[in-house]
């Protein structure tokens, strides 16, 4: 078979059946992430929030997501996607419920802090897909995944409005809410139900140990160890956002504690690292189990410079319509949407060219091509004819969301067992970039804050050039009789 021969309609494959079953679990969890959004004058009228309380649950609602993805991805290594998915779809969609029937500011803040967690839910099919797919149909499998499921936020978008119309009233926007967590419940059971971890006579891999990611040389431990710091640091500029100093919603008193608890966390985290790695730096880890963790550092770069953005762009392009086109705020958002549309198409279109024409090579022409086009949108003022930049807000966003194909068309292929544990830090990174893009636009112009995206897109690329091998030949997996499996990466 060849990445062409792909055939999504072929029902009665095994492996097909489980990418339906899975981009539409990441779809749901999608759903009910941003099932928020639509809602915004619906929410603020009926809570009574202020500005400032709604801004809030927008940081809270994705501030979890960082180290949930962390988390998450050691549970799916050591349980299981299906379990774990399974699980988190049946929580979201309980917590959903939850934030529907809340009456209070604080009671709304608390539930869409905890469902921060659901946009974790990426992580888990990374590896359910990765089991089932051979390397040479992982990309296209992953993308078709990523693109598809990610196309939540905009049918919520699209879709949640048009429900709470039909069932009518000031509380159609809770049925509409209560709606998505009903779903989620019922599909966490068809889930469960429906698929299994790996095809039949396949062996799940586990890692040796929990608690931290495996390495296999000294000089990955402190690579490890440093590409952990950012996750810390954006958790930080969190606290520091909703401290006095901006939207006023923790003392001076709290902030402080929070630093101090980010940085117990990165102590106890580093612990972890020590206690699951001490042993490579008393021997060597043969060389048939090594794995290189420069991969999964460039990785978590380009996936900051693709999937961070696109978060930021997405939070910012309505206004950014509005300011510079006058554009009413219903016009806005459809326009805006032509950002998000292209995950259908963009995302496997990224992971099938990844399969065919090389990993490094295609991720690099692709970031490269991200940068191109923001430092097209950096030019873009009200003299533009909106047709052409809607063409460039669709080329930039086509190469952004193929590079997200790119970078988890390669994440299954570095370490088997580990697959959950590197996407999730990889995901994690994706939150990162979106915290730092977002702050940089805080303190700029929509140009510049294009600008800056763009050059952090062409220092990627160095990176990429400089960290990332093409995977090729095999990697090795221990069966738990002691015997070696080897694994087709290229």
């Amino acid at each position: 078979m060849t990445a062409e021969k792909l055939n999504i309609l072929n029902l009665k494959a095994p492996s097909i059946r489980i990418l339906h079953f899975t981009w539409f679990a990441f779809f749901l969890t999608f759903v009910i992430w941003f099932n928020m959004a639509p809602f915004k004058e619906s929410i603020v009228q009926a809570l009574d929030l202020s500005v400032q309380q709604w801004k809030t649950l927008l940081i809270l609602n994705v501030a979890l997501t960082i180290p949930a993805r962390i988390v998450i991805g050691m549970l799916v290594d050591r349980f299981g996607p299906k379990i774990v998915y399974s699980l988190l779809l049946f929580l979201a969609g309980l917590f959903t419920i939850a934030f529907a029937l809340a009456n209070s500011f604080e009671a709304a803040a608390i539930i869409r802090f905890l469902m921060g967690f659901v946009g974790a839910g990426f992580v888990i099919g990374i590896r359910m897909i990765g089991e089932w797919f051979p390397a040479r149909q992982v990309g296209l499998a992953e993308g078709i995944y990523g693109g598809w499921g990610n196309f939540g936020s905009a049918a919520a978008a699209f879709t949640l409005p048009s429900l709470a119309l039909l069932f009518g009233g000031e509380d159609g926007w809770r049925y509409a809410l209560i709606t998505t967590g009903v779903l989620a419940v019922v599909y966490s059971i068809i889930y469960y139900r429906s698929v299994h971890n790996t095809p039949k006579g396949s062996t799940y891999f586990k890692p040796k140990k929990t608690g931290a990611m495996e390495v296999t040389s000294k000089g990955d431990f402190w690579l490890y160890t440093l590409m952990n710091v950012p996750l810390y640091l954006a958790l930080a500029v969190l606290a520091w956002k909703l401290g006095p100093q901006n939207l006023g919603m923790l003392s001076e008193a709290a902030t402080d504690g929070v630093y101090l608890v980010l940085l117990a966390m990165f102590a106890y985290q580093f612990w972890h690292m020590w206690q699951v790695n001490k042993h490579v730096f008393k021997e060597e880890v043969p060389e048939i189990h090594r794995y290189k963790f420069k991969q999964v550092a460039a990785l978590d770069l380009a996936y900051l410079a693709t999937f961070g953005s696109e978060l930021a762009v997405v939070s910012m392009l309505p206004g950014f319509f509005i300011d510079t086109f006058g554009l009413s705020q219903v016009m806005a958002g459809m326009v805006a949407a032509s950002y998000a549309f292209m995950n259908l198409v963009a995302r496997p279109s990224g992971g099938m060219f990844s399969d065919r024409f090389g990993r490094k090579r295609m991720l690099m022409m692709l970031v490269g091509g991200a940068g191109v086009g923001y430092a097209i949108l950096s030019q873009v003022d009200s003299s533009w004819p909106l047709l052409i930049v809607v063409a460039a807000t669709m080329f930039c966003s086509f190469f952004v969301q193929a590079g997200e194909g790119a970078v988890f068309a390669m994440v299954p292929l570095v370490k088997r067992r580990l697959t959950g544990q590197i996407a999730g830090m990889v995901g994690a990174y994706g939150n990162v970039g979106a915290v730092l893009f977002l702050t940089a636009y805080s303190f700029v112009d929509a140009s510049t804050f294009f600008m800056i995206i763009g050059a952090t897109a062409f220092v990627t690329i160095a990176f990429i050039g400089l960290l990332m091998d093409e995977p090729s030949g095999q990697i090795a997996e221990v069966l738990e009789d002691g015997t070696v499996q080897m694994i087709d990466v290229s």
